[in-house]
């Protein structure tokens, strides 16, 4: 039966004949694992198409879903993270292999005639492969691709003539948006993988055309081995080995969660993708008019030489003992990407940047998106009667709605905002204050202090006469409530708890925002931590920063937070968090109207002070202090560490078995050619 399909198989299609067309090759010093790589980026691109159409049952290409749809994923789709693991760490090994098998058919001068065509498109794949690798990080629309993809556009908007063209082609328009990822997506899941493709399969037939090079020593050549079994049989333990390591990599490294893309969070260091830091780096060198020089002029030329090299190198010599000079130029390129690698992965981005805002830096964002600069000084005249009368109002309102928990006056309160003793906001005119106490983020976005539209215009000019009133003298410190009475001048100290009150719970505060759906990143949340609520809760989390007027006494700690707040659930514990983070809270035992002697937390989420891909950071990284991860995966399949095990004892029995096959083939071979030697002698 078998026998008669096969033979209608091949009677419409030469199975056997494309077999022996694809296997049949001789090998010039027979098989060795100095060729593998080729193959293996071959296996490392089938393995990106499989894994990359897995991704797309589940992946949504929208700015506002992209980072949750990839989320659901990697942490609630048996296996997601597996899935997710290997296409993302299958990249890196992908470019890194490339960048291998180009230097090995450097170093055996493979390049040379008649093998220039074969050079040509390798080097085109270079090209392809890097782009791929560039449109594949904005996709998950996080803050590492959102920033390398924010990077890279910009790069291309130095181009001298068409650069403004190039950037908004990129994008979609002026700025980063829906557009841009749409543009990548198409880029990354047809386009491009059609184009590689199409380019491998010339490739192939090209290096089919001459065959290997085979060693540089003629001696060597004149043994000859076979594609068939003996070179496939090394490529598919090296292609084991790639996919037991990927697998090793997806269960103990993760690739991590940034968070969700934010345009207006000036906090994240922005850096293109690892492969592409070397020419980040390069380009620091040339500021102002010469930076198109480093960013289109010397990647240009170096794909050029790149290109051209075998029309450079004619002499037919490929021993590299042999070629000095372009050893050492190899050998010194080769050192100075890598190099160049490293020094940007742990350098700032920018030689000129501003520490404090990311933003400005070089070819990261457009200038129009940096905040407004100060306005310019004004000298401020003397108060009248009725801002002197409207002044002392004002200090009840800057008392009442705890100010002080942010901002410093006489060296009294928090220091989130600045001091607004003395001269601390000379410069600004009567209308600037205005706008900042009703809108601040029209000044500057990135602002976490809430808008208090709450407040009548009456009220907001008693403010505003408070404050230029601190302009001329230093006003007394405003007297701070405890329970024991009033005091001026001086912190009180924290007042005894009181454990016959209860604490408001979580869902007693509000509903929580759109922060609990986003899973955030740690690392950067302890940045916006330390910049928006160190002052109140303390470094790291851990309290002791006083609360007079509350009975605890003290601003609740958050490492370890509070046991009615807690949970091992890290769906649950991210709720009850954001439930504070989004609605703010009021201290335990006091009127909501009347808690004018202690601080009050300002509901982040609802006065927009923060936005929600900030607030999914912060909760991530309390729930780090607190010991739960915000990434936990909640249905792996198989737990990643034990699986990656599980595939190692699989790999090591059909390697073993694999092993003693080949083993016994060739002492059969050996014994077969032994006695046909014999045979021939008699």
């Amino acid at each position: 039966m078998l026998s008669k399909i096969n033979a209608w198989i091949e009677q419409r299609w030469p199975v056997q004949e494309m077999w022996k067309i694809a296997t049949e090759e001789d090998i010039p010093g027979g098989a060795s694992y100095a060729y593998v790589f080729g193959s293996a980026t071959l296996f490392l691109f089938l393995l990106q198409i499989v894994t990359g159409v897995w991704q797309l049952f589940y992946y949504v290409p929208t700015t506002d879903h992209a980072y949750q749809s990839l989320s659901f994923l990697r942490i609630s789709v048996p296996f997601g993270w597996l899935i997710h693991g290997l296409h993302y760490w299958g990249a890196t090994a992908m470019v890194i292999l490339l960048a291998a098998h180009l230097a090995r058919v450097y170093i055996w001068g493979a390049y040379k005639k008649p093998r220039e065509l074969t050079w040509l498109i390798g080097v085109l794949l270079l090209l392809f492969t890097m782009a791929m690798s560039f449109t594949g990080a904005a996709l998950p629309w996080d803050e590492a691709g959102y920033w390398a993809t924010e990077v890279g556009t910009s790069i291309a908007g130095t181009t001298p003539m068409i650069g403004s063209l190039a950037e908004d082609i990129l994008r979609g328009g002026a700025k980063m948006g829906q557009l841009t990822l749409s543009r990548f997506f198409i880029l990354h899941v047809a386009i491009l993988p059609a184009i590689l493709l199409a380019v491998i399969a010339i490739h192939i037939v090209a290096f089919r055309q001459n065959g290997s090079v085979g060693p540089w020593e003629e001696s060597k050549r004149k043994r000859v081995g076979s594609f068939w079994p003996d070179q496939i049989f090394k490529d598919a333990f090296v292609f084991s080995v790639i996919l037991l390591v990927l697998i090793g990599l997806a269960a103990f490294f993760a690739p991590p969660f940034t968070g969700a893309a934010d345009a207006i969070d000036t906090t994240f260091q922005p850096k293109p993708e690892w492969n592409f830091l070397f020419l980040y780096q390069a380009i620091k060198a040339f500021q102002g008019q010469w930076e198109p020089v480093g960013t289109i002029g010397i990647p240009t030329v170096a794909f050029l030489v790149l290109l051209t090299l075998p029309f450079f190198d004619r002499r037919p010599e490929r021993n590299p003992f042999k070629r000095p000079v372009a050893m050492i130029v190899g050998f010194v390129v080769a050192a100075g990407v890598i190099t160049l690698t490293i020094t940007g992965y742990y350098s700032r981005p920018g030689a000129n940047q501003n520490e404090a805002n990311p933003s400005v830096s070089m070819v990261t964002v457009s200038k129009k998106d940096a905040p407004d600069p100060p306005p310019p000084a004004k000298v401020v005249a003397p108060l009248t009667a009725a801002q002197k009368a409207g002044a002392k109002q004002g200090e009840q309102l800057f008392t009442s709605m705890g100010c002080s928990a942010c901002h410093t006056v006489n060296g009294v309160g928090g220091h989130v905002g600045p001091d607004l003793s003395g001269e601390g906001l000379a410069g600004h005119p009567v209308s600037w204050l205005t706008t900042q106490i009703q809108n601040p983020k029209s000044h500057d976005p990135k602002t976490v202090m809430p808008p208090f539209t709450m407040l009548s215009s009456q009220q907001v000019g008693y403010l505003v006469d408070y404050l230029m009133s601190l302009r001329s003298k230093a006003t007394p410190p405003t007297a701070v409530a405890t329970t024991a009475g009033a005091t001026s001048g001086k912190t009180a100290s924290p007042a005894p708890v009181d454990t016959g009150r209860v604490i408001q719970l979580p869902s007693e505060v509000g509903v929580p925002g759109a922060a609990t759906n986003m899973i955030g990143n740690p690392a950067h949340g302890k940045k916006l931590f330390d910049a928006n609520c160190v002052s109140c809760h303390g470094a790291d989390g851990k309290g002791g920063v006083p609360n007079p007027g509350s009975f605890l006494g003290v601003v609740p700690a958050l490492n370890p937070v509070r046991s009615e707040v807690f949970s091992k659930d890290p769906e649950e514990f991210a709720e009850n968090l954001d439930r504070f983070m989004e609605n703010g809270a009021v201290p335990p035992g006091q009127n909501p109207e009347k808690h004018m002697a202690s601080m009050s937390m300002i509901g982040y989420g609802k006065t927009q002070a923060l936005t929600q891909q900030e607030i999914s950071n912060i909760i991530a990284y309390i729930m780090q202090l607190n010991g739960v991860n915000r990434d936990m995966i909640r249905h792996p399949g198989i737990a990643p560490k034990t699986f990656f095990f599980l595939v190692l004892g699989i790999f090591a029995v059909l390697w073993i078995i694999l092993g003693t096959m080949r083993l016994v083939s060739t002492q059969g071979k050996t014994r077969t050619s032994n006695d046909q030697a014999s045979e021939s002698n008699k």
